[in-house]
């Protein structure tokens, strides 16, 4: 499998040159397909740099250039030095998060056309949750609910507290693909709301009074979530963030670019 990257077809030939992957790749996207089949899982160690170069008929170099590929993706970990060797990982929605920035950059989209993609995103799935999410989905957003309250003493920490509330309610929704999306706007989000806290000037007093509401809210979609109410559940979720569009974009906040809060 060994061997450098070649073209066929081109100039003279009358069919466009085809570039032909180089064996690193074909050897990443192999261990890639193992790690999307189940056939590795999070934790495992890939076998060693011999038995592999054995496997794969390739040399050291083009081993570890796959290697490259690999952690490139978050998909491997490799430990330098003895006994070293190279650990499967499952990337979260966070691996994502930088070039979903990036493209969210370029094509110029503001804090406010991210916070009206959560607002058509994030109720539906309270109510998904409350309509088919099991009882223990139930109890961990209880549990999210407690580390949010364990925070509200503090501004920064609340407020990030706040955006793993909501991006829990997406996760325990059960559709993946929304978690996933939540989850790189949640990244967005919680930037700006870090910033948000640090630069306020709000009373200690009103800070924890306006903390005190959100829990309540909370408190009460985990009680509609467990009763399975869901159209409630929905309702008072796409009321609440309404009631938080202010607060999170009063100002000039909501124009911030997304290119503003990557730095």
């Amino acid at each position: 499998m060994d061997g450098d990257e070649s073209r066929e077809g081109g100039v003279g030939t009358g069919t466009p040159a085809v570039r032909r992957p180089k064996a690193a790749e074909l050897i990443a996207t192999r261990i890639r397909h193992m790690i999307a089949s189940g056939e590795l899982a999070a934790g495992d160690w890939l076998p060693t740099e011999p038995q592999l170069m054995t496997r794969f008929e390739v040399s050291r170099p083009t081993l570890r250039e796959a290697f490259r590929l690999l952690e490139g993706d978050s998909l491997i970990r490799v430990r330098r030095g003895p006994p070293g060797g190279a650990q499967v990982q499952v990337p979260g929605p966070e691996a994502a998060a930088p070039v979903f920035g990036l493209l969210l950059t370029l094509s110029g989209t503001t804090l406010r056309d991210v916070y009206e993609a959560r607002l058509v995103l994030e109720p539906p799935a309270a109510r998904r949750l409350a309509e088919h999410g099991t009882e223990r989905d139930h109890l961990a957003l209880h549990e999210e609910l407690g580390l949010a309250a364990a925070a509200s003493t503090g501004r920064e920490a609340f407020g990030l507290g706040t955006v793993r509330f909501h991006r829990r309610v997406v996760e325990l929704s059960g559709n993946r693909t929304l978690a996933a999306v939540v989850a790189m706007l949640g990244e967005v989000m919680a930037r700006h709301v870090a910033h948000a806290y640090r630069e306020s000037r709000s009373p200690q007093d009103k800070m924890t009074e306006r903390h005190h509401r959100v829990l309540q809210t909370y408190a009460r979609l985990v009680a509609l979530v467990t009763e399975r109410r869901g159209d409630e559940a929905e309702l008072l979720w796409l009321r609440h963030m309404r009631a938080a569009e202010p607060y999170m974009l009063g100002g000039a906040a909501g124009q911030t670019q997304v290119v503003d809060l990557l730095h």
